[in-house]
């Protein structure tokens, strides 16, 4: 049995960031996740994809950022179980939690931080037929490693951020040739990330297919053609080494949402006093929550995360006072090994 203050399901940059200000106050946490390592979907999807909205950072890869959290949260030696998934939580007599995993391994802790990201997520593919034969053969749902690109003739499907960020990135110098393909004229992304994509299209930096949607994929073992269907041009056959669709993810809470919490579209629904769910002692943070007024970003996990440990504070030591002090005064100390 492992025995801590709080549980953090999920070590994505939310979790992770809840172990510093838990530390703050002198909680011990520990992690738990299903993937290898800590960093969530930053360090699985997209560990070389560029961040902008990151205090003090202009741009940040998703994996630097991960371990710039995991260097802050080091002076208060967090756990980690991971690998495995949080399968089972009970309520003991004294009203702590136990937490169950997939294997077996059985967490204690006065409370419990939900901080799942999207939870267990697939890809949404779209409806091609033979598309399963060249996955991983020159077909990918999420884009890992930019380098597999360098050089290569690459199509990417999509209109949201993800494809338009993508897009920009590959273009400057990584990939020989970029072709971003939307059904529509119009993009869901970033107002920013919209211009660039048409500016790199004028200045024929891509290939900008509106109005088209990519219905067909041939190849030989591996993929080297998309036929691309164009409402007005009819059929376009391209050349190809890659087709990355970004249609983004279907998340399920998995067996999280077998736990009692209320859930609303997909989500854990919280109060924004300090994102506690429906059973004391449980907290919900970052994207797997929702409330009013709800913005899925890693900025708002971050606050999110704050205000939870101050509520945590309270429920584990009921009878004490805890003091706000600032870091910038009493600086970061961590637990002694």
């Amino acid at each position: 049995m492992i025995e801590t203050d709080i549980v953090i399901i999920g070590a994505g940059p939310t979790g992770l960031f809840t172990v510093f200000e838990a530390g703050l106050l002198k909680l011990r946490c520990h992690l738990i996740d299903s993937l290898p390592q800590p960093g969530g979907q930053c360090s699985e999807i997209y560990p070389k994809k560029p961040i902008y909205d990151i205090p003090a950072y202009p741009e940040i890869l998703a994996g630097d950022l991960t371990d710039r959290l995991m260097e802050q949260i080091a002076p208060f030696k967090p756990g980690f179980t991971l690998g495995e998934t949080a399968e089972t939580i009970e309520k003991t007599e004294d009203e702590k939690f136990i937490v169950t995993t997939n294997k077996g391994t059985k967490h204690l802790a006065h409370c419990v931080a939900i901080a799942g990201g999207l939870g267990v997520f697939e890809p949404r593919k779209p409806p091609v037929e033979n598309l399963s034969s060249f996955e991983d053969k020159g077909v990918e749902y999420i884009i890992k490693d930019p380098e597999l690109y360098r050089d290569k003739k690459v199509v990417i499907s999509g209109g949201g951020d993800s494809a338009l960020d993508w897009t920009i990135y590959l273009a400057d110098g990584v990939a020989s040739e970029v072709s971003l393909v939307h059904r529509r004229t119009s993009f869901r992304g970033h107002l920013d990330s919209v211009q660039k994509v048409m500016d790199l299209a004028d200045q024929g930096k891509i290939n900008l297919i509106t109005n088209a949607e990519v219905t067909s994929v041939n190849g030989n073992g591996v993929l080297n053609q998309v036929n691309i269907s164009h409402k007005t041009e009819g059929n376009i056959a391209k050349e190809v080494d890659h087709w990355i669709p970004l249609f983004g993810l279907s998340p399920k809470l998995g067996p999280i949402a077998d736990w009692g919490l209320t859930i609303e579209k997909n989500s854990i629904l919280v109060d924004t006093f300090d994102y506690s769910t429906n059973i004391p002692g449980i907290y919900a943070i970052g994207d797997v929550n929702t409330y009013p007024g709800k913005l899925k970003l890693i900025l708002c996990g971050f606050h999110e995360a704050t205000l939870m440990v101050q509520s945590a504070f309270a429920r584990i030591y009921p009878d004490k006072k805890n003091v706000l002090k600032y870091t910038t005064v009493n600086g970061v100390q961590g637990f002694e090994a």
